[in-house]
């Protein structure tokens, strides 16, 4: 027998320790043994500290076992994860050590290492015999049914991605259908005596009574592959590395697990993960306000109706609360069903930017237990709100509402116990991406937020309704909130929300404007909808004006009649004058851009002001568009915020004349308040969502020339072509449905539909405008036309929301002990797709500035080298920082026609960031403009974003 393990060929039953785990960035190989009874430990500290006494109690409910038994068994799961690492292939990656197993028969020799097997198939293939020899429920005719399978599918599946349900014929012989396992005795001796190690140690000696039902198989997926990664961490593993001689023998791995068990908790502390609390407070003493009509509504009696898990479903208008509406009642869920946490999803990245402060002040104020909050999209690293801050040694300062290093690494974010970012993030749990898992781990006890509901097209809806059923078969707390919501949208969402709690009968769902619905998720009662007065009643005064779409023409000429360029010459003329402040909503990038000139030629006095005509879009480089917003929110925002208001309250004299000129990107989130809005014709949701920033806060004084101060006023310019027909101009492409632009231009022309009673007509307009008798009082000719447009919407509709069917993974429900349809994904369907909206093709570009020598520089002034441009430099993370602070979303066809001259430097290629960049290396022409060609497309960078000329 070897000194340090046993003999392998006559099975002596101690695991060897000479079988490595773990080595990178270690003084020494760490035994396999050692790491999957520090993971064991790790797992039952995370079942402790992460998962609340509800979850606790279903897992053990699902397995059959007492609460104690089924967090041993957890652990003792979690501990089998690297029982894989015992094959030749693995053990060959240190040849020093793999040559001294391979002197041992039992191992069969060096030759064995040929082959590649990953380890955490061989986990998979190895384990079912194991469990069987547990006492699990054996492998039958059918595979998917066996809990044996089922928990070592789970297993090897701590890497991301689960493998195929494996035959029952060759799981009888797995060596020979799996040479990488190893043909000596050894290797499968070794496997076995780790795993019954691991269970001995643990004390797990309870039985699944059968397969998990798919939320818990995805509930401990997730939490296996946190204890390997917790128990993977190089700080973890340093200082418990076994002393040369070391023996796995009973005694040496009670005492080293004894040892990891104390260590586990603060581990799991120092990554900040744990359950946030939601103390019982009243909404006054949660915010610095008393509740308006809904909050109060909402405050008073969904305590009554609450008594576990469910779904609040908020429909409101626009500036009615509704933000601190659903913290409030996430704290009531939270409390009432034991939830652990909160993720506060929002529809873009700069609508999760603005939200992340609220979402902080609120949690400092109202949360109490672990309160990390992360922000979650693609760019949160590059928020300066979310910036780490360091002392002078570089070591962290944090809040207790800050996270820390672990949880801003990678696919981590999810799992802290506050989180605020974009749905996307959430969505992506039910896409079969790589550890698609950690984001339903991350939910599955969370509050989800999921604000502005209605802003979905069919893809992203679909995916919601898929996420919903996963939520409430994991009994997860949600609160959705929308401005702008069909009846039809609401049952799939409440519906999709009762499926997944195990109540698949559909019910009719009639929601209230303004108002709110709970669904109770343990009986699948839909509460009576509750209308509640809106403490902001008005009227919405909308014109529609048919202009001709002259943004083509020369901004030097003398705009025609009728054109939309007189037009807003007209409404805009009051403000040089009168003062006030106005939005103009464009609908594309280019007709923004092209209006901002066009009003700065008219209007040269109110542009030379500081702050007259600004342009707000998405074609900003990162940091100038951070920077406009903010200035927008400053002079636009609530009272209080603007230079000259009074601390709070309303105002006594008028705002300076300003015009922002700007896309869709304000209708969601941002709080800002306009004496007007014009906007260009777009579907009825999103003409009321940008209403809502009209005359939007209270103030003493708005300018004569707006009327009203309870009557906000929307503009709305829809286009007509030279022969007069109204029509969709070609330069908008694909950005709205054309069938639901001519219904909202008919409907909106109607003379009942003039003076909007908001909230009272919100709701009637919302589902006219998708009603299917709508064009039944049309003339033939429009009524026809109105079908082919119809005809084409719903096609694109469906095929979006079979393509998200296509695309997405199952219900819970269809897992059916098979957990490889998490990780299944359809010919032709990449990450790509996957993470990318339907349709929203793009990519970032970063412009770099050429100095008369030749240097490239990321500013016009040439002060900013472009980093890492030299020959062996390399980039550090502060110079990512930088080049991502300066980089700009283009069209994917833009960035189709790219060359060499667009490629990033060498050293850029080595940063999964910077990567897939495009450089735009930007010249000065002989009028002083910088452009470049990218392809056959010419481009422009200026004071108006990128454009093309």
């Amino acid at each position: 027998m070897d000194p340090q393990g046993c003999d392998v060929v006559s099975g002596g039953g101690l695991p060897d320790a000479r079988l490595w785990g773990k080595s990178a960035g270690l003084p020494a190989e760490y035994p396999v043994v050692c790491h999957l009874l520090d993971t064991a430990a790790v797992a039952v500290a995370l079942w402790d500290a992460v998962l609340s006494p509800r979850v606790c109690r279903r897992l053990a409910g699902v397995l059959g076992v007492e609460v104690d038994e089924a967090r041993r068994m957890v652990g003792f799961w979690a501990g089998l994860h690297d029982v894989g690492k015992i094959i030749p292939g693995f053990q060959a990656a240190v040849p020093e050590a793999f040559r001294r197993l391979a002197e041992e028969d039992g191992y069969g020799g060096a030759a064995e290492a040929g082959g590649y097997l990953s380890h955490e198939t061989a986990t998979h293939w190895g384990l079912v015999e194991f469990f069987e020899e547990c006492g699990y429920p054996p492998v039958g005719r059918l595979v998917k049914k066996s809990a044996s399978h089922q928990i070592a599918q789970l297993l090897g599946g701590h890497h991301g991605c689960f493998g195929q349900v494996l035959e029952a014929r060759r799981l009888a012989r797995p060596a020979a259908y799996q040479p990488g396992l190893g043909s000596g005795p050894g290797w499968r001796e070794q496997r076995l005596a780790h795993a019954r190690a691991v269970r001995r140690v643990t004390g797990a000696r309870g039985v699944p009574v059968g397969v998990l039902p798919g939320w818990a198989a995805a509930l401990v997926s997730g939490l296996v592959v946190v204890a390997d990664w917790l128990a993977s961490q190089a700080e973890v593993i340093v200082d418990r590395i076994p002393s040369s001689g070391w023996v796995a023998e009973g005694a040496a791995l009670a005492e080293h697990y004894r040892v990891a068990a104390a260590a586990a908790p603060g581990w799991v502390r120092g990554a900040g993960l744990g359950r946030a609390l939601f103390p019982e407070k009243a909404f006054v003493e949660q915010f610095p306000f008393p509740p308006n009509l809904l909050q109060a509504d909402v405050a008073e009696c969904l305590p009554q109706l609450v008594t576990g898990s469910g779904l609040l479903l908020v429909t409101a208008p626009t500036g009615d609360g509704k933000t601190e509406c659903a913290l409030h009642a996430a704290s009531v869920l939270a409390r009432v069903s034991g939830a652990s946490g909160l993720y506060f999803a929002l529809p873009t990245m700069a609508t999760a930017d603005a939200m992340f402060a609220r979402v902080r002040e609120f949690a400092g104020a109202n949360v109490e237990g672990e309160r990390a909050l992360t922000l979650l999209h693609s760019m949160a690293w590059l928020s300066s709100q979310y910036e780490p801050r360091e002392l002078a040694d570089g070591s962290p300062v944090l809040a207790d509402t800050e996270a820390g290093r672990w949880l801003r690494t990678g696919r981590r974010g999810m799992l802290a116990p506050l989180a605020n970012g974009t749905v996307d993030q959430a969505l992506a749990g039910v896409l079969p991406l790589r550890y698609n898992v950690l984001r339903l781990l991350g939910l599955s006890d969370k509050v989800l937020v999921v604000d502005e509901a209605h802003a979905y097209g069919p893809w992203m809806h679909s995916l919601l309704v898929r996420l919903l059923e996963w939520l409430g078969a994991f009994g997860a707390p949600v609160v959705l909130l929308s401005a702008t919501l069909t009846g039809r949208a609401a049952s799939s969402l409440v519906n999709a929300y009762r499926r997944g709690a195990g109540f698949p009968t559909a019910s009719d769902v009639e929601p209230c404007y303004p108002g709110w619905l709970f669904v109770d998720a343990a009986s699948g009662e839909v509460s009576e909808p509750r209308q509640v007065e809106s403490s902001r009643a008005r009227t919405l005064r909308v014109e529609t004006r048919q202009v001709r779409w002259d943004v083509q023409d020369d901004t030097g000429q003398a705009p025609k009649a009728g054109g939309r360029r007189a037009a807003l010459r007209e409404l805009l003329a009051p403000v040089a004058e009168g003062g006030g402040c106005v939005l103009v909503c464009c609908t594309t990038v280019a007709e923004a851009q092209y209006t901002y000139r066009d009003l700065r030629a008219a209007m040269p006095e109110l542009a030379a002001r500081p702050g007259g005509l600004r342009l707000l879009h998405s074609r900003f480089p990162a940091h100038e568009r951070a920077r406009v917003t903010a200035e927008c929110e400053t002079a636009y925002g609530k009272p209080g915020k603007s230079p000259g208001d009074a601390p709070a309250g309303p105002v006594a004299a008028v705002r300076p004349g300003s015009v922002l000129v700007a896309t869709q990107i304000v209708e969601q989130s941002l709080d800002l308040d306009f004496d007007l809005v014009v906007s260009d014709l777009a579907p009825l949701a999103q003409l009321l969502q940008r209403a809502g920033r009209g005359k939007r806060h209270e103030r003493g004084v708005r300018p004569e020339w707006s009327g009203e101060a309870g009557a906000p006023r929307l503009v709305v310019l829809e286009p007509v072509g030279e022969d007069g027909a109204v029509g969709v101009p070609r330069s908008w492409g694909t950005v709205y449905d054309a069938s639901l632009l001519r219904r909202t231009g008919l409907l909106l022309g109607e003379p009942g539909n003039r003076d909007v009673a908001v909230p009272g007509d919100v709701q009637r307009l919302v589902d006219a405008v998708y009603a299917d008798d709508f064009g039944d009082g049309l003339e033939k000719a429009a009524r026809l036309e109105l079908e082919r447009m119809d005809a084409e919407r719903l096609a694109s509709a469906a095929a979006e929301g079979q393509l998200a069917d296509l695309t997405a993974v199952c219900a819970p429900s269809d897992v059916n002990g098979d957990l490889a349809v998490l990780s299944e994904r359809g010919l032709g369907v990449t990450e790509e797709l996957l993470t990318t909206r339907l349709g929203a093709d793009s990519g970032r570009a970063v412009c770099v500035y050429a100095g008369a020598g030749g240097e490239l520089t990321l500013d016009v002034e040439g002060q900013v080298p472009l980093p890492g441009s030299a020959a062996g430099r390399t980039v550090g993370r502060e110079a990512v920082v930088l080049i991502m602070q300066h980089t700009v979303p283009l069209p994917g066809r833009w960035l189709a026609g790219r060359s060499t001259e667009n490629e990033v430097p060498a050293s850029w290629r080595k940063r999964p960031m910077l990567a897939d960049l495009v450089l735009l290396p930007m010249r000065q022409d002989a009028n002083g403009r910088w452009t470049c060609r990218l392809g056959e497309r010419g481009i422009e960078i200026s004071d108006e974003g990128i454009s093309e000329n």
